[in-house]
């Protein structure tokens, strides 16, 4: 599959990396500011009332 024809999330995913890797950031601050960001946009998908079934925190309570 190309980059062109991937869904929005992979192309996405794949800026992310790129950014991240030119900047050297370290992978556990990756995943750290990463958990926050999903957080952040599972609770403004809650406030919207939209819910999307791909993410497994559709269920799941912050902390």
């Amino acid at each position: 599959m190309s980059l062109e024809n991937a869904p929005d999330e992979v192309k996405l995913a794949v800026d992310l990396i790129m950014l991240l890797e030119e900047h050297a950031v370290a992978p556990e601050t990756v995943l750290g500011a990463l958990e926050i960001v999903r957080k952040d946009f599972v609770r403004k998908l809650r406030e919207s009332g939209d819910s999307d079934p791909r993410s497994p925190a559709a269920g799941e309570r912050e902390a």
